[in-house]
């Protein structure tokens, strides 16, 4: 029975692997020393010997543990530095391994960077943020078929939300040539078909020079108006192999397609209304694509001295200016003779009201007899399937062109339609909104001071606390804040056009967290300066919390404060809304959408994430100080989570 002994002493064994352990421990105190290491990376895996290369690629013809001739993959990876992408972000997947290894070994050094994300859905959501900071898409490179599953939600979140960004998939299309298990269980014929309804465009070459003429048509179409993403199939084989001998292959420099304008005699028309209107209403949604379209926005309504209604699709127009009418805006749509709506997605929801009763009651907000303008690129590029595109307006001016690009000329023909008397009549309109915009702010102050010192805190303390801290320093809100009342605009100054990023078009929820991530990555790499500021939702944050680890991996700097309620809230009212409509009452309302028993514990979900965690905070007398030290260390280039416990809305 000797031959059952165990051959190795378990207590040297134990020793042994104490002390191998600590070579890959993470970083810590030196024994000795007292000083802080660095983690020691160790490969989980040998090397392959030259008799196992040498088997690998004994079929290519090659030599001994030598690659034949340059990758495929090489190629695909100068293709995407020609067009000045600098960040793509990833899931490691097979499909995707030979432009993986070509991106971190080929030119080591040069950009793009690939980030690692831990879901997909991350990727492109973060994805989404940096394309509204940066103003140009990011790549992200996924798996096929399981990949773009994962993604498919942020996808349709961009697609929603008229964002660029250039997605890269993987697939193994020659079932002669694939490996089987795996790669071919995640191999399609057409795997980008899933999502096409809500791209723009999308291919699968079959050739490298195919590659290269998709690659750049893509981005040309993904920046083109409406932006959109676009999808390119990377076939595994084209990766993996070698350029063919004697290979003549090009890259087509990528020339950017200028922007639709607005024909000249429609907005000639569009000019004489608005001239000629009693008070004409200008009705902003995704409309400022650059802080030249703010500018543009502010000129023209100053031209005409006309209330702004602004929809918070993206930084449209500054938030303290007095012909911004917003809080006003169902009391400035009943008045309008004539509306201008520039790049508004749901035109009719503006235009019309629609009671959530068993009936759906529905009124008109408008005069019957107001005039309606739009200036939108929606008519230019639509799908039928996903209804995104919302209710048909009729409008009596309808220009099919992007609002930034067409505003010049629409300004200046403005300034040649008014009178004299159309502009004394301006002036007096202008004035009135400035008081009506004086009066409304004073009431919101008044509004935000109810339930101050109440717990769990509000939103308004919350925002109000927030805005008490960064109001001196260059920042930038990274999120949406419809869930939080609004109070960020209603209380905040919102005049530059990074300061905010609109929201998530196909109110997907798992989009706040990756999107704000994405965001902060622009502004880091734009340099700016800017502090990223993000209000996250709760249960929003557990769709992707592994965004967390990738703004600490990549030392992205933001300022996550949870609006910690506690519940899907949106959903709590809903179930509320049904249970009283049909006499059940709200007793159960909590049931299937609460987020507690247990309550998530945020702190300790970010410090597992290798970020600080602060809070959670109760007392609305503890949120000032923790905002301050969260502040600080944003500004030493951290990232952090501050645990806020708040009031539903």
């Amino acid at each position: 029975m000797d031959d059952l002994k165990p051959q190795v002493d378990r207590r040297k064994f134990l020793t042994g692997a104490a002390v191998a352990g600590a070579a890959v421990a993470a970083p810590g105190a030196d024994a000795t020393s007292g000083k802080a290491q660095a983690a020691v990376r160790v490969p989980a895996a040998l090397a392959p010997t030259a008799r196992e290369m040498n088997l690998e690629f004994a079929a290519l013809g090659g030599p001994v543990a030598t690659y034949p001739g340059t990758p495929g993959s090489d190629f695909m990876v100068d293709v995407i530095r020609s067009l000045g992408i600098e960040h793509i972000v990833t899931n490691p997947a097979s499909s995707c391994r030979g432009i993986h290894e070509s991106l971190i070994n080929y030119k080591e050094g040069q950009k793009p960077e690939l980030l690692t994300v831990m879901h997909e859905e991350t990727g492109t959501g973060m994805a989404h943020g940096y394309a509204k900071v940066t103003g140009k898409p990011m790549g992200c490179l996924f798996h096929g078929t399981v990949g773009i599953m994962h993604a498919s939600m942020a996808v349709y979140n961009a697609w929603c939300d008229r964002v660029p960004m250039i997605i890269f998939s993987g697939n193994h299309t020659d079932a002669a040539d694939r490996l089987p298990s795996v790669p071919t269980t995640h191999a399609a014929q057409d795997p980008l078909a899933m999502i096409r309804d809500f791209t723009k465009w999308d291919d699968q070459p079959v050739s490298l020079q195919h590659y290269a003429e998709s690659t750049v048509r893509a981005y040309k179409i993904a920046m083109t108006a409406p932006q959109e993403p676009v999808c390119i199939s990377l076939d595994g084989h084209l990766q993996d192999h070698p350029i063919p001998e004697g290979a003549k292959l090009s890259i087509p420099k990528y020339v950017p397609t200028s922007q639709p304008a607005g024909d000249p005699d429609a907005v000639r028309e569009a000019a004489r209304l608005l001239a000629s209107a009693q008070n004409p209403l200008i009705v902003v949604d995704r409309a400022a694509r650059t802080a030249k379209g703010q500018a543009l926005l502010v000129e023209l309504a100053e031209t005409l001295n006309a209330g702004v209604l602004d929809l918070f699709g993206r930084q449209n127009f500054p938030s303290r200016h007095p012909l911004n009418q917003t809080e006003r805006g169902r009391i400035v749509t009943a008045s309008a003779d004539v509306i201008i709506g520039l790049e508004v997605n749901d035109f009719w929801g503006v235009i019309n009201g629609m009671t959530d009763n068993i009936v759906g009651t529905q009124t008109r907000r408008a005069k019957p007899d107001a005039k309606i303008i739009t200036i939108s690129t929606q008519d230019l590029y639509i799908r039928a399937n996903y209804q995104e595109f919302q209710r048909f307006q009729t409008a009596d001016v309808s220009i099919g062109a992007d609002t930034e690009v067409t505003l010049p000329m629409l300004i200046e023909e403005v300034k040649r339609a008014l009178t004299g008397e159309q502009k004394t009549a301006g002036a007096k309109r202008g004035e009135e909104l400035k008081k009506a915009f004086m009066q409304t702010k004073e009431r919101l102050m008044q509004a935000a001071a109810i339930a101050w010192d109440s717990q769990p805190i509000s939103t308004a303390r919350l925002c109000a606390e927030t805005w008490a801290v960064i109001k001196d320093e260059n920042w930038g809100m990274v999120s949406r804040d419809s869930s939080l009342s609004n109070w960020p605009h209603r209380i905040w100054n919102f005049d530059k056009y990074h300061q905010f990023i609109g929201g998530s078009g196909g109110s997907g929820v798992g989009y706040g967290l990756p999107a704000a991530v994405g965001g902060a990555l622009g502004h880091k790499a734009m340099g700016n300066g800017v502090i990223p500021v993000n209000f996250q939702n709760d249960g929003d944050a557990m769709f992707a919390p592994g965004a967390l680890w990738t703004a600490v991996h990549h030392n992205i700097p933001i300022l996550n404060i949870m609006h910690n309620n506690r519940a899907y809230h949106q959903e709590v009212m809903h179930v509320q809304r049904m249970g009283n409509r049909r006499n059940r009452g709200i007793e159960n309302a909590h049931i299937g959408t609460t987020i507690d028993n247990p309550f998530v514990d945020f702190v300790s979900l970010a410090k597992s994430m290798g970020m600080t965690g602060i809070g959670p905070i109760t007392n609305p007398n503890d949120l000032g100080p923790a905002l301050k030290r969260g502040l600080a260390m944003v500004k030493a280039k951290e990232p952090v989570l501050i645990d806020v416990i708040t009031q539903p809305r």
